[in-house]
């Protein structure tokens, strides 16, 4: 004990005298990033991919979720339901943090001849800058993350979007040529420690080229030859370029669920409160909708039955309004005091078993007859999400990176543009299958895809693939933009009457950044932007979607 006390004299003396010598500016350093010295790649592989996969849910199950309609919330719901942002609203700094400690993967990796950490780490560069760039436009990216080189990287320029595109490709190319050997050739690697999927070469090498033909469908309508002949290269040469064609390779991390940090956003173990994530969500209507015309059994994976279904009894007496045996009759006074302008002013849903939140509602809490018009309060005639969405963990809450379900349906897209062979229905066909897998209703395929589900033509690929993100909305907004699919419109409390398609440049970025003034300037305004004052809006397109005609 007491050696234990002279070490701990040492240690904290040790500390003051150093900081007397170098002075406090010098322990001004980010607590939070990993530095290179001696660090074992594969404690820094989990730590990249929870990154990413935890930005991938809160993009995907936040309010991306609410732009796409998947969602909506019944209280405190301005960003999700309204997309009332500004450039305080979103920041990239999580981002970049993410960055830096994968940059130190690869650096480790290509010090130790480790093909295997350093095709992860490109994969996941690949990935995270493909988020930036999707969400808000130009990006700092050739010279980001260089800022411990010297003062001249702390203002890192900004790429525009069509380098970082090329640039994610070529990354993306040398993961797939990283990856080619046998499972056997590879050093180093900790199964324990790769998270998605347990060290397996080939599952990994697959995910990369799903991703590069993600980013050539996603570059399609703005530069058409160059995404059709990359999605050529990779079709025609199976070998070469693999794929996630089936929901057992899909990109999946799981949340362990033990504490608030690991564990489902929505959870009540960590978070029972009334209003918290999970009693505020509602499930959205054109969601439900969709779901109900198509008899989709995916509906009761994502969706409770409604508590108190509402029956209408129009010749029942003024002012009847009773609960009996679990179901609420009213009175048809009733229902055209809420109908009417002077109401709330939307259709009761007399539906027995779910309804969803239309769009931006401007008095959501009332919706559907609910007595009870608090915010966050519960709605007995109104859908919560099923409750496995209340666990703080299970084996379907995962951040579903990219799908096998999702690789088809682009297949099914190229296909219908002639770039491929095959037919889209048959890509279709199996992009319906692979994402019914992935949330265990696989036995209900034949008779859905065999009902409305079959394919009819090319937004039947788009509408499936906006279902197949659930959880994951932000790949359905992209190719909202990209196509203008599926047809949703903003509700009455949105902030523009249009969804957005992009992200604010934050302010932090605005305030010490001079060149994000530049590539404010390169956005292109629309008649969507209203009072923003700069080009700086969600309502501005990036170059991605300059001189498209999409989505509006």
């Amino acid at each position: 004990m007491y050696q234990m006390k002279n070490k701990l004299t040492i240690l904290i003396l040790g500390v003051i005298l150093t900081v007397s010598c170098q002075g406090l500016e010098d322990l001004n350093v980010n607590p939070d990033k990993i530095g290179g010295d001696n660090v074992d790649p594969n404690l820094l592989v989990p730590t990249v991919i929870n990154g990413v996969g935890k930005t991938v849910v809160n993009l995907g199950f936040g309010d991306l979720a609410g732009v796409m309609q998947h969602t909506q919330k019944d209280g405190w719901s301005r960003g999700h339901n309204a997309y009332d942002w500004n450039n305080r609203s979103q920041s990239w700094a999580g981002y970049y943090q993410i960055m830096y400690n994968n940059k130190t993967l690869i650096q480790k990796a290509e010090e130790s001849n480790l093909d295997f950490h350093r095709a992860v780490g490109l994969i996941m560069k690949s990935y995270m800058f493909g988020l930036i760039t999707d969400l808000w436009g130009d990006a700092p990216y050739t010279n980001a993350l260089r800022g411990d080189e010297g003062p001249e990287y702390f203002d890192s320029e900004f790429d525009d979007q069509q380098t970082i595109y090329e640039g994610i490709q070529s990354d993306l190319k040398t993961a797939n040529s990283l990856l080619s050997a046998s499972q056997g050739s590879y050093v180093g690697i900790d199964a324990s420690q790769d998270i998605l999927y347990g060290g397996n070469v080939a599952k990994w090498r697959k995910f990369a080229n799903a991703l590069s033909l993600r980013y050539y469908m996603r570059l399609s309508a703005k530069s058409p030859s160059w995404a059709e002949q990359g999605i050529k290269e990779i079709v025609n040469n199976p070998q070469q370029f693999p794929l996630i064609l089936q929901a057992s390779d899909d990109a999946n991390m799981a949340y362990i669920g033990n504490t608030s940090s690991d564990a489902w956003p929505s959870n009540v173990n960590f978070d029972a409160s009334p209003q918290g994530n999970y009693f505020r969500l509602k499930m959205g209507k054109p969601l439900v909708d969709k779901l109900q015309e198509l008899d989709d059994p995916r509906l009761g994976v994502w969706a409770a039955k409604i508590a108190v279904p509402i029956v209408l009894l129009p010749d029942a007496p003024n002012g009847t309004d009773e609960t009996e045996d679990g179901i609420r009759y009213v009175s048809q006074d009733i229902v055209d005091a809420y109908e009417s302008p002077e109401g709330v002013g939307y259709p009761v849903d007399y539906d027995m078993e779910y309804v969803g939140y239309p769009p931006g509602m401007t008095f959501g809490m009332a919706y559907n007859l609910s007595k009870n018009t608090n915010q966050g309060a519960t709605n007995l005639h109104a859908s919560q999400l099923n409750e496995i969405y209340m666990e703080a963990s299970g084996p379907l809450l995962q951040s579903r990176l990219i799908s096998a379900a999702e690789v088809n349906f682009i297949l099914a897209e190229a296909a219908f543009n002639g770039w491929i062979g095959g037919t889209a229905a048959q890509y279709y066909n199996e992009g319906v299958k692979q994402s019914l897998a992935a949330w265990g209703v696989d036995g209900d395929y034949t008779s859905y895809i065999s009902g409305p589900a079959a394919y009819e033509g090319y937004a039947d690929i788009i509408n499936q693939k906006w279902i197949a993100s659930w959880t994951a909305a932000s790949e359905a907004w992209f190719d909202y933009r990209r196509t203008g699919l599926p047809d949703l419109q903003s509700g009455p409390a949105s902030k523009r009457q249009a969804l957005p398609l992009r992200f604010y440049y934050n302010i932090d970025e605005i305030d010490n950044n001079p060149n994000v003034e530049t590539a404010i300037d390169k956005l292109e305004p629309t008649s969507f932007k209203g009072d923003d004052a700069s080009n700086n809006s969600a309502w501005s397109k990036m170059w991605l979607l300059q001189g498209t005609g999409k989505p509006y």
